[in-house]
């Protein structure tokens, strides 16, 4: 079997076949890239005679047209449609939409007499030398009386010349378009991988942006679903752009869609922000119970995932899936409700996740234990928090990642989350895990690792203080201005036969503290600071933090997994302070893990 055809197709018959829907161009409702200046250099090419690289097409099984009836040979352009955009654009003087989601046109104005694109300018179009915009020659009744009204207003133009460049404009129209066609029968990874090694800038093709492609497909209940996903995506980021899709987009705005994530414009959470390929794979939970982008274009092309047949009355059902998942995932409710189970277990700001897929495996579990009616609202919350801690303990959602997915899936459908988590709980998180591969896991200098994000998270949930602070927690500091301290100073330490910064930034040698009490310790070493500390403890005297309580100071100490015997701490036994750290701030994790 052939995994692809070639041909070619004037760029006339290409807007006819994306005019009437033969070929689909999923981009079209998205906000337009390319700026004016590539749009002029794609008609210069053209008119040149120059390449301008292959369209890529995937046929697409079931897609819907306008009145509701069935293509059967519709394409999907998976490659050039920002250039097909530009043709619609420039050729047929169609508009795009901008950034702000508005309707606007791209002119891109000809000179006959320098052969000279430009885009349109004021100058530009107070010139008569110049067409000001070539769509209207294209789309002249009469190219020869187009030819005479320039002609009467450039009266001392070459005659020859003008009719000659003139008739090169025209050729553009049947310039010839290079169009690889992928056969239907192929998969999505096959697709992509096809697509990255014909891409000339070898751009990875997502099974994200093969599902959003196919979505579009099935009629204007598919745009709007996909105008669904991208305008959720675009409004948890930027909210202000609510007035935008509300005044341009107006048939989508009088949509339940619309209504349905009306509310992210008073939305200033940046806690999860998902894109669209977030969305994809969190409904392919929801709805489908499948781990991979993949599976959900399979589900879409109504593929029997036991036959791996086509089987087209499968389509509407799988559509019916899909904006059910997607209404349970913009819902506000249950998406805010979501946001403060994760706070709950102490992850309250962006930078403290480093795995948005840990992220997306949790909200999709959480909207299918939620049709469980059987499981109370305190288990569902529980087993939410400790899935989503084990895995970023554990890595498990990341790399290759959509495997794991599958398996913990179907897991789940056949042991229950409750019971499968114990499993995994028993085999990957043991008591070797706590005492051995965590701390060393601690042995590290980023800041972003998961294991020190779950160890500042631990803090936020035992409401742990600042370190040498008297009142301030870690959970406002992360609010407000908190510094990551180091416990034995940069400074001291690179003066004391530790100048790599591998030795000193050892995330065992951080804590979050005041920014005051970090400019009072200075490049102290404890033995220096913590003497201060004592001092200020038997006299009250005020010199560093406001901590006048022994037993206070120990509390603090404990707070933030710190040796008693900080104060004798120095440069000769620094490596064993950093050891007896981590084996703290582990044990501190573990019994976090195991209260959730």
């Amino acid at each position: 079997m052939s995994k692809y055809k070639v041909t070619q197709a004037p760029v006339s018959q290409l807007l006819a076949d994306v005019k009437a829907e033969r070929i689909a161009i999923p981009e079209l409702q998205r906000p337009f890239v390319w700026d004016s200046v590539k749009v002029r250099d794609l008609m210069d090419s053209l008119y040149k005679g120059y390449p301008v690289g292959y369209l890529i097409t995937w046929h697409s099984v079931g897609a819907k047209l306008k009145g509701g009836q069935v293509a059967a040979h519709q394409q999907i352009l998976i490659d050039g449609q920002q250039r097909v955009t530009a043709l619609r654009a420039a050729v047929a003087g169609l508009p795009v939409i901008n950034k702000r989601y508005k309707s606007v046109r791209i002119r891109i104005a000809f000179n006959p007499v320098t052969e000279e694109f430009a885009t349109l300018t004021p100058v530009i179009a107070k010139n008569p030398q110049w067409i000001s915009d070539i769509s209207d020659y294209f789309n002249a009744s009469s190219p020869l009386s187009f030819v005479r009204q320039y002609l009467a207003l450039n009266p001392d133009v070459d005659l020859p010349v003008i009719e000659q460049n003139l008739g090169k404009l025209d050729r553009i129209q049947h310039a010839q378009i290079g169009i690889i066609g992928l056969d239907d029968g192929l998969d999505v990874e096959t697709v992509a991988e096809i697509f990255i090694r014909i891409n000339s800038k070898g751009v990875p093709l997502s099974s994200a942006d093969f599902a959003m492609s196919k979505i579009a497909t099935y009629g204007e209940r598919g745009r709007n679903l996909r105008k669904l996903i991208d305008y959720f995506c675009h409004l948890a980021v930027a909210p202000h752009a609510y007035d935008d899709i509300r005044e341009n987009d107006r048939d989508f705005a009088h949509t339940d869609y619309f209504k349905s994530i009306s509310w992210l414009k008073d939305d200033s959470e940046d806690l999860y922000d998902p894109a669209y390929g977030d969305m994809i794979r969190v409904a392919g939970i929801v709805g489908f119970g499948r781990g991979k982008a993949a599976s959900l274009v399979s589900e879409l092309s109504g593929r029997d995932p036991e036959t791996k047949k086509v089987d087209e009355s499968r389509i509407p059902a799988a559509y019916d899936k899909l904006e059910s998942a997607l209404g349970l995932i913009v819902n506000k409710f249950n998406f805010e409700n979501f946001l403060l189970l994760i706070k709950s277990a102490g992850f309250i700001a962006p930078g403290m996740v480093s795995s948005k897929n840990a992220l997306n495996f949790a909200y999709g579990l959480y909207l299918r234990l939620r049709e469980q009616k059987d499981l109370s609202e305190g288990d569902r919350k529980r087993i939410v928090k400790r899935w989503f801690v084990m895995s970023m303990l554990t890595g498990r959602h990341s790399g290759s990642f959509e495997s794991t997915w599958e398996q913990d899936i179907r897991r789940i459908k056949e042991q229950g989350a409750e019971q499968y988590l114990k499993q995994i709980e028993e085999s990957e998180l043991s008591d070797a895990f706590w005492s051995v591969t965590l701390p060393a896991a601690l042995e590290t200098t980023s800041t972003v690792s998961p294991f020190f994000q779950t160890f500042l998270a631990a803090q936020v949930t035992t409401g742990a203080r600042g370190f040498l602070s008297k009142a301030i927690t870690i959970a406002a500091m992360h609010q407000q201005s908190g510094d990551l301290h180091h416990i034995v100073p940069k400074n001291y330490l690179q003066r004391n036969g530790y100048p790599d910064r591998a030795d000193y930034n050892q995330v065992a040698n951080l804590a979050l503290t005041e920014t005051s009490i970090n400019i009072s310790i200075g490049s102290k070493p404890p033995t220096a600071y913590m003497s201060l500390l004592h001092e200020q403890i038997n006299n009250g005297t005020l010199v560093l933090g406001e901590i006048t309580d022994l037993g206070d100071l120990t509390r603090n100490l404990k707070e933030n997994a710190v040796p008693v015997w900080l104060a004798e701490v120095d440069a000769s036994n620094y490596q064993e302070f950093l050891t007896e750290r981590r084996r703290l701030m582990a044990a501190m994790i573990r019994d976090y893990y195991r209260l959730l």
